[in-house]
């Protein structure tokens, strides 16, 4: 997937676990679990607000996008 989530190493330069962040932020430690592993589909805009008031960080520090040339709609077809 061409979206690629950076949180485990927001998590690591503010030496904050994620079930710390996951009580400031009011989301579930699982939710946040399937984020940091780059299993969501979708995120809400809230959570990333969220997310970005409490690390004191940008969109861009949580999620990067690497285009290696792979169609994601031809991903979704297989």
């Amino acid at each position: 997937m061409p979206i690629r989530v950076t949180l485990d190493r927001v998590l690591l330069d503010r030496r904050m676990s994620l079930t710390e962040l996951s009580d400031r932020v009011g989301v579930t430690l699982a939710n946040l679990s399937i984020l940091k592993t780059g299993k969501a589909k979708a995120v809400r805009f809230s959570t990333l607000e969220a997310l970005c008031r409490e690390l004191d960080c940008q969109p861009a520090d949580l999620l990067a996008f690497d285009d290696d040339g792979e169609d994601s709609v031809s991903e979704a077809a297989e």
